[in-house]
């Protein structure tokens, strides 16, 4: 009988030996010490000028470690190029989660680069937080990608919003449209088109590019056709420089206004030979100057840390997206699982870092949909027209019409 009390008494001790020494932080991406983070980004390519997004992140998680890491944890991250190509991102998703185990990815540039790879992060319960595109595709409805959270604006809410100030607020009658001939392009373009409805008036033109056209005089002249006084464009920024310069060729001379992925003024200034100067953008973040706290405290960081980096919009952008992120690791403590991580994510409300408020929730995935709009000045400076805008285009109609 003692005998068999022994026996009892340790096979429990064996297996209570096994319960405690698993961590309780044994989650992918998690250990005692450190938080693995991935993100791809065209450091490549014809959207390269974007990819100064994902070394933003990477300055600001170097401020987080230099300043003692999150609850005792420093976070170790991972920057892949995709050169704006799908399959690459797909290739790079599975590297990160499979190899480097990453717990979660921090934003993302591109909607056709994303949406190749959503799936695979929600089949594997991967939480992904502000990818760096206004997309629609991302939280509607919120119930198909519970581990996604929206931080960039829709990119058809500052498309409406930029309709409503060129005829409230300039006067402006005759509206075109040039975009790219995707989602990202057409998400802008139906934005715009429920501006326009809700007046009664329709586009003076809409004119589409691809993305590795060179040549736009035939574009530049069908919009010249139209003789609209205003021309929108939702393209890539190496395409609203050519543009730019065609129209001058052409002695085509609308008011411009662009998406907030050609709101880098001054490099858009710069490879634009100054054609960007009085081009009207809408901008999601503070400007360059601005004398926001944390704007001077992240400078001055990529001026220690990184002082080989551009300060500018789409860099600071890789921090202004997952400031939220950080915000849910500080609410998790030291109890950092997935589910952990998303109800932290849904707790925030109000939140604002350098960008507009974002607020989540159970059933709300989409942070923010504010921007405000900003004009280029001489030398490749800024502006502000005003302040923060926020729309009420219906996001579900916006996918009804891009599946039709």
């Amino acid at each position: 009988m003692k005998k068999n009390n022994l026996a009892v008494v340790l096979a429990c001790a064996m297996i209570l030996s096994f319960v405690i020494i698993e961590p309780a932080w044994a989650v992918r991406g998690v250990t005692d010490t450190e938080i693995r983070i991935g993100q791809w980004g065209p450091q490549t390519g014809p959207a390269a000028l974007w990819g100064a997004v994902a070394r933003g992140s990477g300055l600001y998680f170097k401020l987080i470690n230099e300043e003692g890491g999150i609850h005792g944890r420093k976070i170790k991250y991972f920057i892949r190029d995709d050169a704006y190509q799908p399959p690459k991102t797909k290739a790079i998703a599975k590297e990160l989660v499979e190899d480097k185990e990453v717990f979660a990815f921090a934003s993302g540039v591109g909607t056709a680069t994303g949406m190749a790879v959503r799936d695979y992060l929600e089949k594997n319960r991967v939480p992904w937080i502000g990818p760096a595109a206004g997309s629609v595709h991302w939280c509607y409805p919120p119930e198909e990608a519970p581990y996604l959270f929206g931080t960039y604006p829709l990119y058809c809410d500052e498309a409406f919003l930029l309709v409503n100030y060129a005829i409230d607020k300039l006067g402006k009658k005759k509206i075109a449209f040039f975009y790219q001939n995707d989602d990202y392009g057409k998400v802008g373009l139906i934005g715009a088109q429920i501006a326009l409805e809700r007046r009664g008036m329709e586009f003076a033109a809409t004119v589409s590019a691809e993305p590795l056209d060179t040549d736009l005089s035939s574009h530049c002249m069908k919009l010249k056709a139209a003789k609209p006084d205003v021309v929108i464009m939702w393209v890539l920024p190496k395409h609203g420089a050519i543009m730019l310069g065609t129209a001058m060729k052409l002695g085509f001379k609308p008011l411009w206004m662009t998406t907030s992925t050609l709101s880098d003024y001054q490099p858009m200034y710069k490879i634009s030979k100054g054609l960007f100067k009085d081009v009207v953008f809408a901008t999601f973040g503070e400007l360059l100057d601005s004398p926001h706290p944390l704007m001077v405290k992240y400078h001055e960081a990529q001026k220690r840390l990184e002082p080989k980096e551009r300060w500018g919009i789409f860099y600071y952008a890789g921090i202004l997206f997952i400031e939220p992120m950080v915000e849910a690791f500080k609410r998790c403590g030291r109890d950092l699982t997935v589910d952990t991580f998303i109800k932290a994510m849904e707790s925030i409300k109000d939140f604002q870092g350098i960008g507009p408020k974002m607020s989540f929730g159970p059933n709300k995935r989409q942070g923010s949909r504010s921007f405000f709009i900003a004009r280029c000045t001489e030398g490749g400076g800024a502006e502000k027209l005003t302040g923060w805008m926020t729309s009420d285009v219906d996001p579900y109609e916006v996918k009804k019409r891009l599946e039709q």
